[in-house]
């Protein structure tokens, strides 16, 4: 069994969350003829083709699409979806699943063995820049046992393999309706999952509704929900107070949060509020002939203030975040904050210094101006006030839209660049992983053989996962060392709802994924 040694007081927030209304959540029932459940959020996906996404397009994936296993709300391992699944050797490297019988697709295709097999090998051969490929490092072959039995093989052991099959990059698709070498382009989605996907616009909806085939975990509470697209955090809390939308995830400023706290569910609104791994750090382009220097990026994180960020900018919504590893999973260390302790431009001045360089350091900073919520740009702002304020570097600021900038970092053309980064699964692994390598979700080589070839493989051997804290550790060492990333801080997940509405509290899964069918309309007061 697994492990994931998750504090208790991080899952009970999912169990237990805050709720700013008059009226409690308890009551339940489900839609028929309702009108669907509209939700908003800032975080439109870039693709509609698991084989092509490592990003928040995943918040539809979870809803349209289905995996073998999922990770439903409170669940600390993978339970059962399409699929039963465990390994079959006691060296975590053959994995067996074995279908739930009479699957079938969104447009009624048979959903066998051989479309999973389909759906995993396409995704390596498409092989995506900065896609979902480098999530399956460790996979060798996958094998097929009749209409129903499919099996992994891995290369080496990898405890962890059984959470990368619960994310929705691993999604199983139609063969008839995706390509095999290339990604799918046409609007549309033919998966298994809770609903099919009705009608898309791109940037502005997607309309979902309820999908008469699917077998899986998902206990649907309504027929039908439509996502809005918005630019800003404003935009969308003004659709929510004029009843133009039931709710809204992702994206939520902290003025707005704030606002809705103080509010204390007045204008006939709620606010539900859980734990959160949602981080924000600074990338640096190894490449660059200023932030590829060592001594650079660490006089950069010798300046920054991220208790000021998170006061100035966010209102305490976030906490500063001194390991890439957040708060709440085994392997968190404060390894930044040892290092580099209190904000000094004194002894960031030193370190410049000892490396023959002369101030001001010029830096140009990155940041989608429409993908995290509309404090990216102040949370900039921010840093470039700081680093300035040094007297040490001379910071100029870009920003360009998500698919552009995402374009963009893809080639390497920016020196430093903003990421945010909501967890595929809840372990430390994955707040590690998918950044180093020569390939990796960044597409900004950071090669640390330490840490793929000697610390990651050690910890993948073992499924009780609180007994590996000791190579996570090792490995942030060396990240800290080294300074390719500089993480920030780290948030909570709200959701804000009509009072009329119900299940926010069990809405969100492990990898903060809303659950769209979780949600449904009060059928009393």
């Amino acid at each position: 069994m697994f492990n994931r040694f998750l504090a208790p007081r991080a899952w009970a927030a999912f169990a237990s969350m805050t709720l700013l209304a008059g009226c409690g959540l308890m009551t339940t029932g489900e839609d028929s003829d309702e009108q669907p459940i509209v939700v908003g959020t800032t975080s439109a996906p870039s693709t509609l083709d698991p084989a092509a996404s490592w990003d928040g397009s995943w918040e539809l994936f979870r809803n349209v699409y289905q995996t073998l296993v999922s990770l439903p709300s409170g669940a600390a391992e993978p339970q059962a979806d399409a699929a039963e699944c465990r390994f079959e050797d006691s060296a975590n490297r053959v994995y067996h699943c074995e279908l739930r019988e009479g699957m079938k697709f969104s447009n009624g295709d048979t959903l066998d063995a051989k479309a999973v097999k389909y759906s995993i090998d396409r995704i390596r051969k498409i092989g995506v820049e900065g896609g979902p490929a480098g999530l399956l490092g460790s996979l060798d072959r996958v094998e097929t046992q009749g209409e129903r039995g499919v099996t992994f093989r891995l290369t080496k052991p990898d405890a962890t393999f059984p959470f990368v099959l619960s994310t929705p990059a691993m999604s199983i698709v139609d063969p008839a309706d995706y390509p095999a070498t290339s990604v799918r382009k046409d609007g549309k989605v033919t998966g298994s999952g809770p609903y099919a996907l009705k009608s898309y616009v791109d940037g502005s909806k997607a309309e979902l509704v309820r999908n008469e085939n699917y077998e899986g975990f998902a206990d649907r509470k309504n027929d039908a929900v439509t996502i809005r697209y918005f630019q800003s955090s404003a935009a969308m809390v003004g659709a929510l107070k004029a009843k133009k939308i039931d709710a809204t995830f992702r994206g939520l400023a902290a003025d707005d949060i704030v606002s809705l706290q103080d509010q204390h569910g007045g204008n006939g609104l709620q606010l539900v509020e859980g734990a959160g791994m949602e981080i924000s750090y600074l990338v640096f382009n190894p490449k660059d002939p200023w932030a590829g220097k060592r001594a650079v990026r660490r006089a950069v994180a010798q300046v920054v203030d991220r208790g000021a960020i998170a006061e100035k900018v966010y209102a305490n919504t976030v906490e500063p975040l001194y390991s890439m590893v957040p708060r709440g999973l085994a392997g968190h260390t404060t390894d930044f904050f040892d290092e580099f302790n209190n904000p000094s431009a004194t002894k960031a001045a030193e370190i410049l210094s000892k490396a023959g360089i002369t101030a001001p350091v010029p830096l140009t900073l990155w940041y989608t101006s429409d993908r995290y919520g509309s404090a990216t740009k102040p949370e900039f702002e921010e840093l470039k006030r700081q680093l300035e304020a040094s007297k040490l570097f001379d910071v100029t600021l870009k920003s360009r839209p998500w698919k552009s900038f995402e374009q963009g970092y893809k080639k390497g053309e920016y020196p430093v660049f903003g990421r945010g980064w909501f967890p595929d699964f809840p372990d430390a692994d994955n707040f590690i992983a998918p950044f180093v390598g020569e390939k990796n979700a960044l597409s900004t080589p950071y090669v640390s053989p330490e840490i793929t070839d000697r610390l990651l493989p050690q910890s993948r051997k073992e499924r009780d996962r609180g007994v590996v804290v000791r190579q996570f550790e090792q490995a942030q060492h060396i990240m800290v060392r080294d300074a390719r990333l500089l993480p920030l801080w780290q948030g909570k997940q709200f959701i804000a709802a009509s009072e009329e509405i119900s299940g926010g509290e069990r809405a969100l899964d492990p990898s903060t994924i809303m659950m769209m069918w979780e949600l449904h309309r009060k059928t009393s007061w």
